[in-house]
């Protein structure tokens, strides 16, 4: 592992990063090339921290889940019984049909509000400026009048907006807020002790994120300040992403998730309830925050990416094999604009060695 990660930094040149591989029986093994600090010269660790982006919605949905197993909601749940009430509801695409279910898979028919100019211009206004983030129900207002992609279940398109509305959703069924549910319910549970709410500027142990000259948001090409905090405040994710973590972290939350092992309660069915991400793919799938890969050459694949500015992670489990593998990567260069093939290349790589030595030792 350390040889081939060191081989993938040295040919792709990009500053650090971190990948661990879940075996079948549990145990994780990570590893780290590169540097967390370029210009300061320190070395990345396993221990590394980096913003997990979209991976945590895996947790929302898990959240969602759970609330389901406890009698406090239901994916088929129209999400008006919810928040019904909040004075915007009514104004946003498909409020009187889609249900909780449809959020959970992207299902809802809402547009992306971070493909609109004037979101994109409010983002890079507060990042460049270091200002507060977007209040999540100010987020959310940018898609209010809008058309609707679909109608509610006819159709996929992943957007941010519908797990920030889950998050809302959590909330008010629950009486608690998120970060308190996943928190005492998920990663102290499983012992995530790495993982934490990215609810502020200031991470501890987290790697310097690097981004593009010419990036969207007016970012500095180093995204952290002197005293080791960031240049924007990453609280704008909440429920779309919302987390730091470790690739360790990541790849033994996998092996838990896709293992069946999150939580007492079945749930294996509900998180794979899935549907197309397109008529021209059936056999890729996305459901309760997880995608569905069913066909690949090494076998069925479950798992989510994740990317924001100045961070980009993977993880990947792999069901034929019992194997989950985790990477993260503290620059999104030639990443975010689908330049490189980096990603897909690494997440290969590290799949290959992990499947190959699971062979072996079943072999042993």
């Amino acid at each position: 592992m350390q040889v081939l990660l060191d081989g993938f930094q040295q040919d792709y040149g990009f500053p650090g990063a971190t990948a661990a591989i879940a075996l079948p029986d549990g145990n994780v093994v990570s590893v780290a090339s590169g540097h967390a600090d370029r210009e300061a010269g320190t070395p990345m660790t396993p221990e590394t921290r980096m913003l997990a982006a979209s991976i945590g919605k895996t947790f929302v949905a898990m959240t969602t889940l759970l609330l389901e197993s406890d009698g406090v909601l239901a994916r088929s749940d129209l999400v008006s019984d919810h928040l019904g009430d909040r004075s915007w509801f009514s104004r946003l695409p498909n409020h009187a049909t889609m249900t909780v279910g449809d959020l959970m898979r992207h299902g809802a028919g809402l547009p992306k509000r971070v493909h609109l100019e004037r979101f994109q211009a409010e983002m890079a206004a507060r990042m460049y400026g270091g200002t507060d983030a977007i209040p999540s129900e100010d987020a959310i207002a940018f898609v209010v009048d809008a058309e609707p992609l679909f109608p509610a279940g006819e159709g996929w398109a992943y957007t941010d907006t519908g797990y920030l509305l889950l998050g809302f959703v959590i909330e008010e069924a629950s009486g608690a807020t998120y970060y308190d549910l996943v928190t005492d319910r998920f990663l102290g549970p499983l012992g995530l002790n790495a993982t934490t709410p990215s609810d502020t500027p200031a991470l501890p142990g987290l790697a310097v994120g690097y981004v593009a000259i010419d990036n969207p948001f007016g970012l500095p090409p180093r995204t952290m300040d002197e005293d080791g905090r960031l240049v924007w405040d990453p609280a704008m994710e909440w429920t779309g992403g919302g987390l730091v973590s470790t690739s360790r972290d990541l790849a033994a939350w996998g092996h838990a998730l896709f293992g069946g092992e999150a939580m007492e309660t079945p749930y294996l069915d509900r998180l794979l309830d899935s549907i197309p991400v397109s008529p021209d793919a059936p056999s890729i799938q996305y459901g309760a925050g997880v995608a569905v890969y069913a066909e690949t050459p090494r076998g069925p694949v479950l798992g989510h990416g994740g990317w924001i500015p100045g961070y980009v992670s993977s993880l990947r489990h792999y069901s034929d094999h019992g194997v989950t593998v985790a990477f993260q990567i503290n620059t999104d260069v030639g990443i975010a604009d689908d330049s490189t093939d980096l990603v897909p290349a690494l997440e290969a790589a590290l799949a290959d060695l992990a499947i190959e030595l699971t062979d072996e030792a079943g072999e042993q």
